[in-house]
């Protein structure tokens, strides 16, 4: 493969960088998350997913809690 020349390559990213700042101009470009904000609300699947997530969080902070029940030892080193 064939080396491109320095200023090949920043002609190329010049290209590309206009490229993006009138598609933002013209309202064509979106960001990534605008995209993908909302796209799974209402889908079955996420919901059910989301649920496990959650008991799973709601378990762990409970077994979280039962550990740390006594009292917390003093990370500080200063004495």
């Amino acid at each position: 493969m064939a080396k491109r020349s320095l200023q090949e390559r920043a002609a190329a990213l010049e290209r590309e960088v206009t490229e993006l700042k009138a598609a933002a101009r013209n309202g064509t470009h979106q960001k990534d998350w605008e995209g993908t904000v909302g796209m799974f609300s209402g889908d079955e699947l996420s919901k059910r997913v989301d649920a496990q997530i959650l008991k799973a969080r709601e378990d762990e902070r409970r077994k979280a809690r039962r550990r740390g029940s006594g009292k917390r030892a003093s990370t500080s080193r200063l004495v």
